[in-house]
Parts: structure tokens; sequence; C-alpha cells
């Protein structure tokens, strides 16, 4: 019966442990693949970029935002003159 308990033990350590283990393993493999990304240069990032498609894409979300922010603000507005009734 006592062994029954050391093994329970060990085995619950043995756990924790290798759980531990692959902790350590996840982090020095997600640090090599990081340490291997190489930065672009202004010249690629030039190449790569679709410039047009950016700045549409840039307007869209201004434009999103202009009209969210009207519409919290009059949501505002419209709350507070209900608080004031």
């Amino acid at each position: 019966m006592k062994d029954d308990k050391n093994s329970e033990k060990d085995s619950s350590a043995d756990n924790v442990d290798e759980y531990l283990q692959t902790l350590g393993n996840e982090d020095a493999r997600e640090r090599r693949y990081y340490s291997q990304e190489q930065p672009f240069s202004a010249d690629e990032m030039t190449r790569l970029v679709n410039e047009e498609r950016l700045n549409a894409l840039l307007a869209q979300s201004d434009a999103f935002l202009q009209g969210l922010s009207r519409e919290l603000k009059d949501f505002d507005e419209d709350l507070n003159n209900d608080l004031y009734k």
C-alpha cells in the first residue's frame, strides 16, 4: 500500500516535470522560430505592399471609425436626454 502511494506521488511529480519540460520546449521552439525571421527592407516593403489597396483600406477604416464615433455621440446624447427628462 505504501508503494502505491509513492508511485502515485512519483507519477504526479513525473507528470508535472514532463509538463514543465514541454513548456520549456515550446518556448525554445518559439524563440528559435522568431529568431529566424528576417526584417523587410524599405525596398522590399515597397515591392510587397499594394499601396493603392492599403490606402483604400485605411480610408474605409477611417470612414467606419468616424461613423461609429458619430453613432456613439448620438447614443450618449440620447441617453443623457432620457436621464434628465
